[in-house]
């Protein structure tokens, strides 16, 4: 066998042990991870350890007010795992040898390493709030910016019911101080993470203001965005409702932002009726939400608009045939796996299995293949660059920096 065929053999075997290595990361996101939280006391969490901030949502799958938790961990293969908790789960992680390890049913897995705190979190802005309050950070060089941490649907009883945006705010915004975030603090905390910490996407989003304001508001989050950077293009998405007037989309892309998102949640319009009454009434129904989208395409362009479906709810047949609808639309579609979030209106149900969200996830990526997304488009609309779909991507096309090794 020559050295060429030997290396390409190489590389397939890794790709395989990859895939295998995705598997468990859904069943990392479906099951959680238990764990004594009193092991972390051999992690400078806060510190050196980026920890969790509640700045819009709770996705562990049990409340743990006044109890800190990691962020994220990475893998020896380079893939990056959300950490969620739950004393129920039976992959844990304990501390062996002076090394924290993931294992399942008792089997060691392999070694992890925690993400480090970004550089920005120990800065205060100019108005002295701790930017780790203002926006999150991604181990895949995202912003997260959620302005609010709560959604005026609450007050009309529209909630989502599988949000827990509001039980969040209810449960952490006084602990943690948590707070509106006005344009400059952002700014000042996007410029940060962009220089200190080699940020390449800001994502901005929050629950539904009053009276339907949003537009102005994050106009004046792109303008300042724009002067703290000194450039008018800051890879930015917002995230937004469904406006009643359509042409208010175009106001977006004048604002600055690259890409935008519009966050459909469900392809059946029934269950979209029942599960997201708030989208229902207040923005036009199911079928304004698909019109908002099909025009925003038309507005920043193919492959920059991004649409999600709660995974899990409705049958997967459904959330597919919206994934190609969108998709054969330039439209790209997040399939994230449904966590029945502690204080939703649907805590207690459950998400469907580890496989059935792989399955999902390789048939979401092989739409997007077909119609030609690439990862970068998918990297730019995405709130963070370390769901299933960029995996297969990292995998298929050798950029997990095992590959050079």
């Amino acid at each position: 066998m020559s050295e060429n065929s030997q290396n390409n053999q190489a590389i397939q075997e890794l790709k395989q042990q990859l895939y295998k290595e995705v598997e468990l990361k859904s069943r990392v996101i479906v099951y959680g991870i238990k764990v004594n939280p009193a092991i972390f006391k051999h992690l400078e969490l806060g510190t050196k350890v980026q920890e969790q901030i509640h700045g819009l949502f709770e996705m562990d799958h049990k409340e743990h007010a006044g109890v800190a938790f990691p962020c994220s961990f990475t893998s020896p293969s380079g893939i990056n795992y959300s950490f969620a908790w739950d004393p129920d789960s039976n992959i844990t992680i304990d501390y062996v040898d002076n090394q924290f390890k993931l294992y399942e049913r008792g089997e060691e897995k392999f070694p992890i390493t925690f993400t480090e705190r970004p550089q920005y979190y120990k800065l205060r802005t100019s108005d002295g709030v701790e930017m780790s309050h203002v926006a999150s950070f991604n181990p895949t060089k995202t912003v997260g910016v959620a302005y609010s941490n709560e959604c005026s649907l609450k007050d009309k009883g529209l909630d989502c019911l599988f949000c827990n945006a509001n039980a969040t705010k209810d449960t952490y915004a006084d602990i943690e101080n948590i707070k509106w975030k006005n344009p400059k603090q952002i700014a000042e905390t996007v410029k940060a993470a962009y220089e200190l910490d080699g940020g390449l996407h800001v994502n901005i989003t929050g629950g539904f203001i009053p009276e339907r304001r949003e537009v102005d508001y994050y106009i004046d989050v792109a303008e300042a965005i724009q002067e703290e950077l000194g450039q008018k293009d800051f890879n930015g998405t917002a995230v937004i409702g469904a406006p009643t007037d359509l042409t208010v989309i175009d106001k977006y892309k004048e604002a600055g932002y690259r890409t935008l998102a519009i966050q459909i949640e469900l392809w059946d319009k029934n269950i979209f009726k029942t599960i997201c009454p708030g989208k229902e009434k207040e923005c036009g129904g199911w079928q304004h939400w698909v019109d908002a989208l099909e025009y925003a395409v038309k507005v920043f362009g193919f492959g920059k608009v991004r649409t999600g479906f709660v995974s899990g709810i409705e049958p997967k047949e459904k959330t597919l045939e919206g994934v190609e609808y969108f998709a054969k639309r330039g439209i790209l579609s997040l399939t994230n796996a449904w966590n029945p979030n502690p204080g939703s209106k649907l805590e207690g149900h459950r998400t469907p299995s580890p496989e059935w969200h792989f399955d999902l996830a390789k048939k979401t990526y092989a739409i997007f293949k077909q119609v030609g997304f690439t990862y970068e488009q998918y990297f730019d609309v995405s709130p963070s660059a370390d769901f299933l779909v960029h995996d297969l991507y990292s995998i298929d096309e050798e950029r997990l920096a095992i590959f050079n090794k």
